[in-house]
């Protein structure tokens, strides 16, 4: 049996984060994920889908994403129930995150602030993926400068514009 979950889409509030009583890190969110089809109208609509991730997944996910942040989450679907205030049966459905990546810098549109240097604001484990910042080459380390020498530059030699065909173009 499978059960797996991947989305795309952007935060609707800040993520709350919580603890357990044994000290494990908790942290909700609701990602608003845009459906690929227009309603009648025209217009594009979304899904308000509710996320739970755990652990330093979760103490990562509530000190880096924000609302309007854009996420992308991929874990598998749970669903329960409890007894409401009114006495019926509450139905609930959530991801439950196993990976949590920030798709975007901090500086932009649903983000705050860079982080520094080598803090990274990627959500996975591998320090080489392409969404952390910097971003470093995987057998470089990170104190090594990757500096272009003058005499390497494969374009310094000529003087006047490059010139390429139309047929060197792949678009």
């Amino acid at each position: 049996m499978i059960n797996r979950v991947v989305l795309v889409g952007r935060l609707t509030k800040d993520p709350e984060l919580r603890y357990t009583p044994s000290g494990v890190a908790m942290a909700r969110f609701t990602l608003a994920v845009n459906r690929t089809f227009s309603n009648q109208q025209g217009e594009k609509e979304a899904d308000f889908i509710n996320c739970t991730v755990w652990r330093k997944q979760a103490e990562n996910t509530a000190n880096f994403l924000k609302k309007g942040s854009l996420a992308g989450v991929e874990g598998r679907i749970q669903t329960g129930s409890y007894e409401g205030q009114d006495g019926k049966r509450v139905y609930t459905t959530d991801v439950v995150a196993d990976s949590v990546q920030f798709l975007e810098p901090r500086n932009s549109s649903g983000g705050g602030d860079r982080p520094q240097q080598g803090q990274p604001y990627g959500g996975g484990s591998n320090p080489n993926q392409n969404n952390q910042y910097p971003s470093y080459q995987q057998n470089q380390s990170p104190n090594q400068q990757n500096y272009t020498r003058v005499d390497e530059d494969p374009f310094s030699s000529g003087s006047g514009p490059i010139e390429v065909s139309d047929d060197d173009l792949p678009f």
